[in-house]
């Protein structure tokens, strides 16, 4: 049986995200501080949450990468050298550098702990792996540019650093993210974290004398000439095994909690299946349609560029999250849940879930809240609800319709 196994590496927005990734059979997780990194309107993690991560992955043999990837300016420095030397405390598995100048800093102040090289470096050739081996680097992010023969390439040629490398999730229209549409159009920085996405904008033209909008032609493609399709390679992972990739990244620290169980628990399963030598059940791509998504492409990894623009900026998705579990109270025979969407007395959910609970059905006969009132209608975001069943679901396990 295979032995090369990739590690399955997910976004980790806050710690309830985390606490899904893990629970759904992710080996790490990638995660934002307050400040430093590209996702400055996720939830981010104060320097006590990342610490409590990093504890509670310890506990479950599990790695947590912080990402310190933005492009600093001359005057962040100050700021960043206290930040990893407050890192250096909490001794995280891995940092995720983009920045040459963040890198010399991190590989003379704090070399005990791993530097990845973020894809926001542009990494598409052996001889850049090469070089940040020479340096130490434990692991390259390669570009999402890059085909899977390209990748085989890079691994043939160099040995002794891991490649990481994307199979899920969000793509940026510019090179491996570097883009200045957000600071144009917005006056917002993207490279230090706080992109608009203006490529998913809709865009009319306009007479420059008169102000006068015009039409756009339109073919099968539509108008967002920009807006990317999700890359999605959940029925490929075997190509990029032979490849050599030794982490397969899903994208997402801004996605909720649903979306990164949902996206876990289709590759674990694909993965777990690989493992066995046996073929990834087709109804997998199935399950990551019912996530958000913007239609799917395999990006630039099987050569040909498969139409990887699409016609609307909206994303779609056919279930709802409706709850998260909290635990299963056996004296009351009912499932504990947090609501996060309506459902009602006679909705059919469906269990999404790491076990042999997965995609059973749940009918809600009779439900109640924490005061022991019947509740018909489950309206209130957060509201605990008691939901009477025989399926022994367990904590992070999610419903949807």
């Amino acid at each position: 049986m295979p032995d090369n196994i990739p590690e399955l590496l997910a976004p980790a927005g806050n710690l309830n995200k985390l606490y899904a990734a893990f629970h759904f059979g992710a080996d790490a997780v990638y995660i934002g501080g307050n400040r430093f990194s590209l996702r400055a309107f996720s939830d981010n993690f104060a320097l006590e949450d990342i610490r409590t991560a990093v504890n509670f992955a310890r506990s479950q043999s599990k790695k947590v990468f912080v990402a310190l990837n933005i492009f600093p300016r001359s005057g962040d420095f100050g700021a960043i050298r206290e930040y990893m030397s407050a890192l250096k405390d909490v001794k995280p598995d891995g940092i995720i550098i983009g920045d040459i100048g963040v890198l010399f800093n991190a590989l003379k102040y704090i070399p005990e702990i791993p530097v990845h090289i973020s894809t926001q470096a542009n990494t598409t050739n052996a001889d850049a792996v090469s070089f940040y081996k020479s340096l130490g680097v434990k692991r390259v992010v390669l570009a999402r540019e890059l085909t899977i023969d390209e990748i085989k390439e890079i691994k043939d040629a160099v040995d002794g650093i891991e490649l990481e490398c994307f199979v899920h999730g969000a793509m940026c229209i510019s090179y491996s993210g570097r883009c200045l549409l957000s600071n144009y159009l917005a006056d917002r920085d993207s490279n230090g974290g706080k992109c608009v996405q203006a490529c998913r904008w809709e865009y009319r033209l306009k007479e420059m004398s008169s102000d006068k909008e015009l039409s756009i032609s339109e073919d099968s493609k539509g108008t967002y000439i920009m807006n990317s399709k999700d890359l999605c390679m959940i029925e490929h992972i075997a190509e990029l095994i032979k490849a050599g990739a030794d982490s397969f990244k899903i994208e997402g620290r801004m996605k909720s909690e649903y979306y990164v169980g949902s996206v876990v628990n289709a590759y674990r399963r694909a993965l777990d299946a690989y493992r066995v030598g046996q073929r990834a059940d087709e109804k997998l791509l199935d399950e990551l349609k019912k996530v958000g998504n913007r239609g799917y492409t395999t990006g630039f990894y099987l050569k040909e560029n498969d139409h990887i623009n699409t016609l609307s900026s909206k994303t779609q998705g056919e279930n709802t999250f409706v709850a998260e579990v909290s635990g299963y109270d056996e004296e009351k025979g009912a499932v504990i849940a947090e609501q996060r969407n309506r459902f009602k007395k006679g909705d059919v959910l469906e269990v999404l879930s790491p076990d042999g609970n997965f995609l059973k059905k749940l009918t809600v006969d009779y439900m109640y809240g924490a005061d022991g009132e019947t509740v018909d209608d489950a309206l209130r975001v957060q509201q605990t609800i008691y939901i009477k069943t025989d399926l022994k679901l367990k904590k992070h396990d999610i419903l949807r319709k």
